[in-house]
């Protein structure tokens, strides 16, 4: 009986498989980042919009904050499968941190540097830089980051995930 796994490779195009299959812990992390992506997102704004309206950086950093410790459950447990103790608590939250400012970089330098905020520009505009600074710019740059630091720093002691075997790249044996 084929594993999940082997379901989910299942469904992936013939010529990506291998690139799936190889690159396994980066496709997972990309899996979280999006899945975090989308709490920051919905936190961000419902903070953006009731308690914080004029205090889009303290949004964008409680929303990162709050999703940063969804990312360490998920990534600890499924994309890096760390063994033994809870040592890299310390530095992924160190990690995190350092990344929750870069994070914001791209924000505060549209919003504070480039004023990009009312009444220099319209509210539409505004919220438009917004979310491409914080929420896009900010996320790719901070993502390449952690992907980087988690893998030096933090996860060094993962789990090969044998269970997923290079037979399972050929569509024969994908069901």
């Amino acid at each position: 009986m084929p594993s999940r796994t082997q379901k989910a490779l299942a469904k992936v195009p013939g010529p990506l498989r291998p690139f799936v299959v190889q690159h396994r812990s980066l496709v997972k992390f990309l899996v979280v980042g999006g899945s975090c992506f989308l709490l920051t997102l919905l936190i961000n704004y419902g903070l953006k919009l009731t308690v914080c309206q004029n205090k889009p950086v303290v949004a964008l950093t409680i929303a990162t904050g709050v999703a940063t410790v969804f990312s360490y459950i998920l990534n600890r447990q499924w994309s890096f499968r760390s063994e033994g103790s809870h040592k890299e608590v310390i530095p992924f939250f160190a990690v995190s941190a350092v990344a929750v400012g870069v994070n914001d970089l791209p924000l505060l330098i549209s919003r504070y540097l480039f004023d990009l905020h009312t009444p220099h520009v319209s509210k539409f505009t505004q919220e438009v830089s917004d979310f491409l600074s914080g929420m896009i710019i900010g996320t790719l740059v901070a993502m390449g980051f952690r992907y980087w630091a988690m893998k030096k720093f933090v996860f060094t002691n993962t789990r090969d995930d044998s269970a997923v075997s290079d037979s399972a790249t050929e569509p024969s044996r994908v069901h």
